[in-house]
């Protein structure tokens, strides 16, 4: 089990995943409407969630039917989660971590990594981008 995984699970509010199998169950298991709210909690604006985890109306569609997230939007809320907990690693605290994810880079071509967040292939990229930062090698 990582740090990573542990901050994930309190985060989330589900048991601490000891492996990728893990966080494949927590995918599948697909995440009640009310995760938007812990996200909202870790900092995360609601226009942020919109564009990429789960738009507005579509939320109010699920909560008024009691349905759970689907499993795509589901691992887009792991998949966020994992990389916020990656910039608070390198970055040491929160705010820098959202303001990291915030703010364009030249080298994301003036994209914010968190816009980037909307495909699993730009989360490995913006997690390729804090792996060189963390090493000095990002500018």
């Amino acid at each position: 089990m990582s740090a990573a995984h542990a901050q994930i699970g309190e985060w989330l509010g589900v048991q601490i995943p000891t492996n990728d199998a893990d966080l494949l169950s927590i995918v599948e298991n697909r995440f009640s409407p009310e995760i938007i709210n812990r996200l909202l909690k870790l900092g995360l604006g609601r226009g942020e969630l919109d564009k990429v985890v789960i738009a507005a109306r579509t939320l109010q569609h699920r909560r008024s039917r009691r349905e759970k997230l689907s499993v795509e939007e589901s691992d887009r809320v792991l998949r966020l989660a994992r990389v916020l907990a990656a910039a608070e690693a390198t970055y040491g605290s929160r705010a820098r971590a959202l303001d990291w994810l915030r703010a364009p880079i030249a080298r994301l071509k003036d994209r914010s990594p968190l816009s980037l967040l909307t495909t699993e292939t730009g989360a490995r990229i913006v997690e390729e981008a804090l792996t060189q930062i963390d090493e000095g090698m990002f500018v």
